[in-house]
């Protein structure tokens, strides 16, 4: 398995990054952001205030759902081992250039969320499937490259859920000496019933557990900066420092400048998938007057993610002393062991319980939130029940595997899908933004008339062409 990541899966991954994906995420992240006139900035007020008031669909699921639903996959083992793996091989510069991704992808999300709501379809249980397959499929009328994407998602997500996995046995194993086959069983079993229930159960699952869990990791972080306020300055400093490749201390090491780009760059999209092309699958479930509407919720999805609790863990990480993580030196704890090892110095060993849970419920909920997504471009091709049955099991085996294998294969396995995912969905919403930038110019005039936006497709002139729908 070592012959085969160091020669084949190692290569590939470092090719797709280091050459392409880094620098079409922030192509891709100014272009929007230039377009939809800072987006993230002019309307994050509004972002706030609609997702407070996006809380109830008749007979669907509701804004407030799809956001959790995005947000239980984007804040996952990605917030805690993710960032650990960012500052292990990138230094603390890799934070600044998370920051960077997430703040252009804020606009990026936006599209994307956008396009999947104006190009969904009803389903059968009165809720709505769609997403990056759908828009290809529809928006571009490229149905096998709509068709080779779901594949691709399928694959991806089946390997997300490998990762999530991974992490928790890796925390398990080390933190309480707990067996991987053990940890294996304990996710499938409480995983099961909530696959098994389909895409609503989930959607009610993630509305209570996302934010909650968002909460307590934030008050766990705000405890620590609390505690170590006079170090918070230097922390950042040095952090800014490091993404500019100015720290003596870090030249020529892991932490300089192109490795904090790339491992920055490539951590900030596994954790809040900003382009990827996942999100705007949770995104099309949402019942909204208005396509734009659910395009800023999601919008707001990355800045917690990346801004709020990714900012959260680097800082945890950083003041937990030299035993902890020091920039620059080769440490023996890596991932979420090293994120465990910083709060148990700050408030002893006990607090290796409280990790535990975290990093568990981080997990799981990435897990049922991962493979909504596969079911619902699993149901591009109209399979039965024998066939998503069949899918169920093999989701649950997956995590099974997951919690087995060694985290730098699940890791690599997964960043190549996701960089093959990301190239087809950036081209894609490269290609339909305009149908994004139209309706944000709609949504944007109500505003100014005083109205309240709701989207009628027939006649509207701010489209690129008339839209063949069913929902609009």
């Amino acid at each position: 398995m070592d012959f085969i990541r160091q020669s084949l899966i190692g290569p590939i991954s470092e090719f797709l990054w280091s050459y392409l994906l880094v620098y079409l995420l922030i192509g891709a992240g100014l272009y929007f952001t230039f377009r939809t006139r800072f987006i993230q900035i002019r309307l994050f007020p509004l972002m706030v205030r609609q997702l407070f008031h996006s809380g109830h669909a008749d007979g669907g699921i509701s804004s407030f759902q799809a956001f959790c639903v995005g947000l239980s996959t984007r804040v996952g083992t990605g917030n805690i081992a993710g960032v650990g793996i960012a500052l292990t091989l990138g230094g603390p510069g890799a934070i600044f250039w998370m920051w960077v991704v997430a703040a252009l992808g804020m606009a990026t999300a936006f599209v994307e969320a956008t396009l999947a709501q104006v190009f969904k379809v009803p389903a059968e249980d009165g809720s709505f499937r769609g997403g990056p397959a759908f828009y290809i499929a529809r928006g571009l009328g490229a149905r096998r490259v709509g068709a080779l994407f779901a594949v691709v998602l399928i694959v991806t997500f089946t390997l997300f859920n490998m990762v999530q996995a991974n992490t928790v046995s890796d925390v398990l194993r080390g933190g309480h000496s707990v067996g991987a086959q053990w940890t294996a069983l304990v996710l499938i079993v409480f995983a099961a019933p909530v696959l098994f229930g389909g895409v609503r159960r989930i959607a009610r699952a993630m509305a209570y557990l996302a934010p909650a869990m968002a909460a307590v990791y934030i008050i766990l972080a705000l405890a620590i900066i609390a505690m170590n306020l006079a170090e918070i300055p230097g922390v950042f400093s040095q952090i800014l420092r490091s993404a500019f490749g100015l720290d003596p201390a870090l030249a020529g090491t892991a932490g300089g400048l192109s490795a904090a780009l790339l491992n920055g760059a490539k951590r900030g999209l596994f954790s809040n998938e900003a382009g990827m092309g996942s999100a705007p699958n949770a995104a099309a479930t949402a019942t909204t007057p208005h396509p734009a509407r659910q395009g800023l919720i999601q919008s707001l999805g990355v800045f917690v993610d990346t801004m709020l609790v990714c900012t959260a863990t680097a800082l945890i990480i950083m003041v937990g002393g030299e035993e902890v993580y020091v920039p620059g030196q080769d440490s023996t704890l890596t991932g979420a062991a090293l994120t465990q090892a910083a709060i148990a110095s700050q408030f002893g060993t006990a607090a290796t319980w409280l990790t535990t849970l975290l990093v568990t419920v981080f997990a799981y909920s990435s897990i049922v939130g991962s493979y909504s997504y596969a079911e619902v471009n699993l149901s591009l091709f109209h399979v039965g029940k024998v066939a998503l049955t069949s899918f169920r099991l093999i989701t649950l085996a997956a995590v099974g595997i997951g919690s087995i294998l060694a985290l730098d294969v699940v890791w690599e396995l997964a960043d190549v899908a996701m960089a093959v995912m990301t190239l087809i969905n950036l081209l894609a919403i490269g290609l339909l933004g305009g149908w994004a930038f139209g309706l944000l110019r709609d949504f944007d005039r109500s505003r100014r008339e005083g109205r309240d936006p709701v989207f009628t497709a027939e006649g509207n002139p701010d489209l690129p062409r008339p839209l063949d729908t069913e929902v609009w």
